[in-house]
């Protein structure tokens, strides 16, 4: 089963999957509180898949954030143990996914089992990965000409004052219905 799968679900399919599991007043229940008991009620034996973004704590312990929720802290966190972070090499902003187990008798948040990929590789690949302020900054090496007729000075002067190369990125201002796209 997979966390983001039930995110998806509507409230309706939501209530009658809750009913099928024998969760009592799914009615009256709030999505999230619906889904933290849909996922309480799976058997022991069914792992549950999630994914999120996550945000390592002073502390050293982290929380897998969800889109959903503006990657705010939220009741259906996933909690990742320190040893997990050490031992992936993992930093606040990596994209987690992996398995999870439902939350101890003392436990808040489920809390992350195994790790299936980071940022979308392998974990051994996302292990090594470059911080991102170490990386080589690519700058446009070719330039995209933008005069293609003689009489029209506008594109001219833009080409001499204010040059744009291919991979640049650039910000265009005007007023609204102008045609900018």
């Amino acid at each position: 089963m997979n966390l983001s799968e039930l995110k998806e679900m509507k409230i309706l399919a939501l209530a009658k999957l809750a009913r099928e599991l024998s969760i009592e007043a799914p009615g009256a229940l709030r999505k999230q509180e619906l889904i933290f008991h849909i996922l309480q009620a799976q058997k022991g034996d069914t792992p549950i898949h999630a994914e999120g973004v996550l945000e390592v704590l002073p502390d050293g312990f982290g929380f897998l954030r969800s889109p959903d929720f503006s990657f705010m802290p939220g009741p259906d966190d996933i909690y990742v143990s320190p040893s997990q972070i050490r031992r992936f090499n993992l930093r606040t902003g990596d994209m987690i996914k992996g398995q999870i187990r439902q939350p101890k008798d003392s436990e808040r948040y489920f809390a992350l089992l195994k790790v299936d990929s980071i940022n979308f590789q392998e974990p051994v690949e996302g292990k090594q990965l470059l911080l991102f302020d170490n990386l080589t900054a690519l700058y446009p090496g070719r330039a995209i000409k933008l005069e293609h007729n003689a009489q029209d000075m506008s594109t001219r002067i833009i080409n001499l004052l204010n040059p744009i190369g291919f991979g640049q990125r650039c910000l265009i201002v005007s007023p609204p219905r102008a045609g900018k796209t």
